[in-house]
């Protein structure tokens, strides 16, 4: 379950400043995006507080967002042009909302808030659910970066500055990773740590072939760089078959 705790009222109100809200990291985003959206609707999954989902729209997509996170949406709400995106409180693994898209889409690692197997393929099933025939399921992830850590240690340094260090925690055995975060802010050390759960890219595509949807696209980044063994993200795109019964069939309907 993606547990709400982890986006306070303390994290929403600094989540913003974050350098993923750069006008060079989301315009390639959003353009890759409303590209694969076309004319039809989009529903973001893990919505926060609008970073791709307000400019979305501004494309004229329409949007619908899902979060549990009541903080990080009221900070959407806030925003101009706030109105041009539907959004639900719920949990985006299981929530459902009225009407297909021919777009979902799940970024910023997002999908590995989802700390259980269950709840990452309950996520896909409800993407599929939500899908259009012939639409469309986006996930933006990184790739694990075992590599990194020698072997006998569960460490690794992403970040080290003045203002911020981050390091990961692994735990290979469970396939766990959780995110910790010293941080300066007007002179004090803030401390977070945030659970996640790491999945590869064939797992991903598992995930996808049991929800009945089929790989289609995988990029090494938002500018369609090719997605290689040294790619530290992917952008994935499966697809939902036009015809239903051309797909993968789930386990639930056997």
């Amino acid at each position: 379950m993606h547990d709400d705790g982890y986006f306070d009222e303390s994290v929403a109100a600094r989540y913003d400043d974050d350098e993923n809200f750069a006008p060079e990291v989301v315009d390639p985003t959003v353009d890759f995006l409303a590209k694969l959206a076309g004319s039809g609707r989009a529903l973001e999954l893990g919505v926060g507080t609008g970073r791709i989902a307000l400019p979305l729209a501004g494309r004229g997509v329409p949007v619908h967002g899902i979060d549990i996170s009541k903080a990080m949406l009221a900070k959407l709400v806030e925003k101009p042009s706030a109105s041009d995106v539907a959004v639900t409180v719920g949990d985006f693994a299981s929530t459902k909302v009225e009407g297909t898209f021919s777009l979902v889409y799940l970024v910023y690692n997002t999908i590995m808030n989802l700390t259980e197997q269950e709840t990452q393929v309950a996520c896909f099933r409800n993407a599929a659910h939500h899908l259009e025939p012939g639409g469309r399921f986006v996930v933006e992830v990184l790739v694990p970066r075992l590599q990194k850590v020698p072997s006998g240690e569960e460490y690794h340094a992403f970040h080290v500055s003045e203002t911020h260090w981050g390091i990961d925690e692994y735990d290979i055995a469970t396939q766990s990773l959780t995110s910790h975060h010293l941080m300066m802010i007007d002179g004090e050390t803030h401390r977070s740590s945030t659970p996640f759960r790491y999945v590869w890219p064939a797992e991903l595509d598992l995930m996808a072939q049991l929800a009945g949807l089929q790989l289609k696209e995988r990029w090494g980044g938002w500018n369609r760089e090719p997605f290689t063994g040294d790619s530290e993200a992917h952008v994935s795109v499966w697809r939902k078959p036009e015809d239903e019964r051309t797909g993968f069939r789930s386990i639930a309907d056997n």
